[in-house]
């Protein structure tokens, strides 16, 4: 915690990070913060001013604005809180970080040329188009070496206009380090000699493509380990539960099930399609076919509503077919006269809230209210009884 004064306060809005409608609140500038503004790939801190939530923190110039949902007297002294919890974890990434780069370098020459923090994970980008399986393990082997033999670390300040500035290697101990503000030397504490205790674990998941002959190292620190054995735990017991066998042998059981469902799969097209040919023949049958053919069904696809057009055929019947649940979204096809289902199709797609297209005496898409089925019956009825009064 920390008590300052209010600065100043203006009506604004902020953007969601997951998107979605502004909200409306106040940008809020403190006389000092201890809340990290988001930047050099790190996300901002949370936390109170007083009893009201600090929503974003960002940069303005050399200023901390803090994002708040209430209005703040300015002037006013305030207590403002920080959200420990999330700011530890950045400690631990970010520490985590610097001790990744720095051993990457040392082991193989891959130097780090910019990083984030995820929520789930966080991300080293290695200037090196290739890292084998065998230097992330012997990397992940050295830093966590480092953490088990307190490898002391010194955080030094150094002023804007020293010319040592020039000597540091890494840009990121010179962004944050070097800024100057109160909130930085904080997050600077994640570097102190106690790594073994903040960090306490680095796991490293693998890398994956970068961009521009670049790879990205996917790595976990400290609780985020934890966290994911935890996660990765209590899925495995419930695998093992469903599957009746060892942890051994799950992978070995959905491969089985993978066959079986693709087997069952099978099956069941092949009885589609024979359900269709059926239903198709038993309509042409009848000693006097009907020039509308209407059908639900709960399953079935395309292909299925497509057999039974090409059996019954569409040069003189309109057929009106639908697949899906009646309360839920599905499947249509309007088939017929070239000319009918030109004029009909939007119009079937319009009252059933969908979208479609076509071409040939085709007109097929998806529905959104299938429960308009009777809506449009109806419509196809009134245009037959135009074209031909005494059917």
């Amino acid at each position: 915690q920390f008590t300052t004064r209010v600065v100043s306060c203006r009506a604004a809005e902020l953007r969601p990070e997951g998107g979605g409608e502004p909200v409306s609140g106040f940008q809020v500038v403190l006389e000092d913060t201890i809340l990290f503004p988001e930047g050099g790939g790190q996300p901002d801190d949370r936390g109170l001013i007083g009893d009201v939530p600090v929503l974003r923190v960002t940069r303005r110039g050399s200023e901390a604005v803090h994002f708040v949902p209430a209005a703040l007297e300015p002037s006013a002294e305030v207590l403002l809180s920080l959200d420990w919890e999330r700011r530890f974890d950045h400690m631990q990434q970010h520490s985590g970080q610097h001790l990744i780069s720095a051993v990457a370098e040392q082991m193989f020459g891959f130097k780090t040329t910019s990083w984030e923090l995820g929520r789930q994970r966080s991300v080293i980008e290695l200037d090196t188009p290739v890292v084998t399986a065998e230097q992330v393990q012997a990397l992940e082997e050295s830093v966590n070496e480092k953490i088990r033999d307190r490898l002391p670390v010194t955080v030094r300040e150094l002023a804007a206009d020293d010319p040592e500035v020039e000597t540091v290697k890494s840009k990121f101990i010179t962004r944050h380090n070097l800024a100057g503000t109160d909130q930085l030397c904080e997050l600077s504490k994640c570097c102190s000699d106690q790594v073994d205790f903040l960090l306490k674990v680095i796991k490293l998941l693998g890398v994956e493509k970068g961009k521009k002959n670049k790879t990205n190292l996917v790595f976990l620190v400290g609780n985020r380990v934890l966290k994911s054995i935890e996660q990765s735990h209590s899925t495995e017991k419930a695998l093992t539960s469903l599957l009746k066998n060892g942890p051994g042998e799950h992978i070995e059981a959905v491969k089985r099930l993978q066959s079986s469902v693709k087997l069952l799969q099978k099956n069941n097209l092949n009885l589609l399609r024979d359900i269709a040919v059926l239903i198709a023949r038993d309509f042409k049958s009848k000693p006097a076919p009907k020039q509308l053919f209407v059908l639900h069904r709960k399953e079935g696809d395309s292909e299925f509503m497509n057999i039974i057009a090409n059996e019954i055929g569409t040069e003189e019947t309109l057929l009106f077919l639908t697949v899906g649940d009646e309360k839920e979204a599905g499947l249509f096809l309007l088939a017929g006269p070239v000319e009918a289902v030109e004029n009909l199709g939007p119009r079937v797609a319009e009252l059933l809230g969908g979208k479609g297209a076509g071409k040939r005496g085709r007109f097929q898409g998806k529905a959104a209210k299938m429960s308009r089925r009777g809506e449009v019956q109806a419509l196809l009825q009134e245009f037959i009884s135009h074209q031909n009064p005494g059917a």
